[in-house]
């Protein structure tokens, strides 16, 4: 489209002399590229050499020449032909024909709407008349229509927080930030460019088979990129298997995301585990305590250009159905989530896809803002977990952000809830930078709009994000009823190595158990909470999350041992070794004998865990496992299996202790 004007310039000019248009300059001009010789009054005209002197000319065929557009030509089809005034965009010629073609035009009664002194075009306003008038002016390549464009569809996410309306309004986070802790982010992405304010990398390689992620490939680093998600490390194939950080990212505060306009700390803390039996292929990411714990402390003594409102955790660990503050895991993070809170920064966490009635640690503290996610038409996700743990709902179904090579592809999961809140949060800060944090999560939570549903046999209502309601003014919504609960639909489970329950470095494989526990093993708490399928962009629907089954809303009863160790067998039963690989992956986020004590992760290590009777623990193991596949299948509850597995865990437990809690854990299953 560049080469057009120039063309219509050169015709423009050749045509100059041959007439005096309406709102041409009077003057004749002269033919362009020839001087005019200025003969002085009574001075006689020069002799000219005889014909014959003179050279021959050579002879040069003239240039091709077009056929000038009439006026008429020039003009769009039916521009104000219904009588009245049409708002137009004329073409010029030359951007310096502004001030000559707007004056004349206003003398003639069209109206001058604009003139971008540096662009070859002005705006007007007037009759067809006028305008086929002003389009015989050779400076005047084309009169058209000023066309009205509707923005881009706004994603539906965003619309159904209401964020579009605080971005129409001027907020975009621009004087905020958020930080996201996960799986680093790709610096170069465009939805990030010039707001990522600092990096970090915190990767445990303490055991064999796990490296590190840090681009240096130290355990800590604090320079340059380093918490860059395009790295060899994050490779496994074609498939970059840290993608997951630049999605949330690009939710909270990418160019499509929540608060566009925030600054953004990247902050790396996945470590790379080579292991194709904890993985289930040859390798998967994996975050451990002390890297994630490494990191909250990090954002809390950072000091960047932006306040930090809030910090993101996409991930998750044990479930709780009440808050883990006293608890040992519970208690080291509430001390930082406090100190964070102190300093007006908000832990904002995933609560989990496990189809729970209750929450994944860290959202378990008291403090940080649990996140459940909802699709876009204000139910909560099948597979999100629920229940008077949660502060806020946001969406998390096909959730289309950005993902490493510049890309875009939809993902599903509390992990793309979380990000929502971390950006309104920087929205509400914004708007609000006086008000201490704890009231600006107050106020999310009191405007937004109920979901109401049941949970644990009682009525539960917890607000689903709205920033139109917080930030705007605009009404506060009418409770939106959740009953009956949303079910996981049955058979489309499709966990992915790389999701949240992925591998945890453990102990052998027991056999007869030694009498005392084993030394202490960097667990890692957390996995991403997302089970995903890359697609292309524009993106299709985000494959199944991995989450708990529904026999029991099916009228499925629970199995015992031996059918579930026909289940494990591969290709012998009929749940699927996808699905039995879900379950487990769950087990390991939820107890703490598997995978702490005992190696269940592979369906041939779960296969031997469940035929196990060399020793009372062993046997103790294999009532758990069978409990434990029966609750991830939807048909078991956990009260007994928390009180066995505290027989499991200590020290010197008695054999008539194994054998009782055996005896009663089995009970559960028949």
């Amino acid at each position: 489209m560049r080469f057009r004007p120039l063309f219509v310039t050169s015709i423009a000019l050749a045509l100059l002399p041959l007439a005096g248009p309406a709102y041409a300059d009077p003057t004749p001009a002269p033919t362009p590229g020839v001087t005019q010789p200025v003969t002085p009054p009574g001075t006689p005209p020069a002799t000219q050499p005889p014909p014959e002197q003179q050279p021959a000319p050579e002879e040069t065929p003239p240039p091709p020449q077009e056929t000038p557009r009439t006026p008429e030509e020039k003009v769009e089809e039916g521009l104000g032909v219904d009588g009245g005034t049409e708002r137009a965009i004329v073409e010029l010629t030359d951007p310096a024909q502004h001030a000559p073609v707007a004056t004349q035009a206003a003398a003639e009664s069209v109206d001058v709407l604009l003139q971008p002194q540096d662009q070859s075009f002005m705006v007007v306003e007037g009759t067809a008349a006028e305008l086929a008038k002003l389009a015989a002016d050779p400076r005047v390549s084309s009169i058209h229509r000023d066309r009205l464009y509707s923005p881009a569809e706004v994603t539906p996410n965003l619309s159904l927080i209401g964020a579009d309306q605080v971005h129409q309004g001027g907020n975009t986070g621009a004087n905020q930030a958020v930080a996201v802790i996960d799986t680093g982010i790709d610096v170069d992405h465009p939805w990030f460019q010039g707001r990522i304010l600092a990096q970090a990398c915190f990767s445990a390689t303490e055991d064999a088979g796990v490296e590190s992620l840090c681009p240096s490939g130290a355990t800590e680093q604090l320079d340059g990129d380093a918490a860059s998600a395009t790295t060899p490390k994050c490779l496994l194939g074609s498939v970059n298997m840290c993608d997951h950080g630049s999605h949330v990212a690009g939710i909270a505060a990418g160019t499509g995301g929540v608060a566009p306009g925030a600054g953004i700390v990247a902050v790396q803390v996945f470590s790379r585990i080579n292991d194709e039996d904890l993985c289930g292929e040859a390798a998967c990411l994996m975050a451990y305590e002390s890297s994630l714990r490494r990191a909250l402390e990090y954002v809390r003594d950072l000091n960047v250009a932006r306040p930090i409102a809030a910090v993101n955790l996409s991930l998750g660990g044990w479930l709780y159905d009440t808050s883990c503050d006293t608890e040992p895991e519970g208690a080291v993070f509430k001390e930082t989530i406090d100190a964070l809170l102190a300093k007006n920064i908000a832990t904002v966490v995933a609560a989990g896809n496990e189809y729970y009635e209750g929450v994944a640690h860290p959202a378990c503290v008291s403090t940080a803002v649990a996140v459940g996610a909802n699709d876009n038409e204000d139910r909560i996700a099948d597979f999100s977990n629920r229940g008077p743990l949660l502060d806020l709902f946001a969406p998390g179904v096909d959730i289309t952000s950005a993902v490493p090579d510049d890309a875009t592809t939809a993902y599903s999961g509390t992990s793309m809830s979380t990000p929502h809140v971390a950006g309104a949060l920087a929205l509400m800060r914004e708007a609000n930078p006086g008000t201490p944090m704890t009231e600006l999560i107050e106020k999310l939570k009191t405007t937004g709009r109920p979901y109401v549903y049941e949970a644990a046999g009682a009525q539960v209502s917890t607000p689903r994000l709205d920033l139109a309601a917080a930030i705007t003014g605009a009404t506060t919504q009418p409770p939106v009823s959740q009953s009956p609960a949303p079910e996981p639909p049955p058979g489309e489970l499709e966990p992915n190595p790389t999701d949240s329950s992925g591998p945890t470095p453990q102990p052998e494989e027991p056999g007869d158990q030694p009498s005392t526990p084993p030394s202490p093993v960097p667990l890692p708490t957390v996995t991403v909470t997302v089970t995903v399928t890359q697609t292309a962009t524009p993106a299709a629907p985000a494959a199944a999350v991995c989450t708990r089954g529904t026999a029991a809303h099916n009228g499925a009863k629970k199995l015992s041992a031996k059918k579930w160790a026909v289940e494990l067998h591969r290709s012998s039963g009929k749940l699927s070794d996808e699905t039995l690989t879900c379950y487990l992956k769950l087990i390991a986020k939820s107890s703490k004998v598997f995978p702490e004590l005992t190696k269940a992760s592979s369906l041939g290590k779960a296969y031997r865990v469940i035929k196990g009777t060399s020793s009372g623990k062993a046997k103790l193991d294999g009532a758990l496992l069978t409990a434990w596949l029966n609750w991830a299948h939807g048909t078991n509850g956990t009260k007994a299996l928390t009180a066995a597995e505290k027989v499991r865990l200590s020290s010197k437990p008695s054999a008539k202790a194994l054998k009782k809690a055996t005896t009663n854990i089995l009970k559960t299953v028949k």
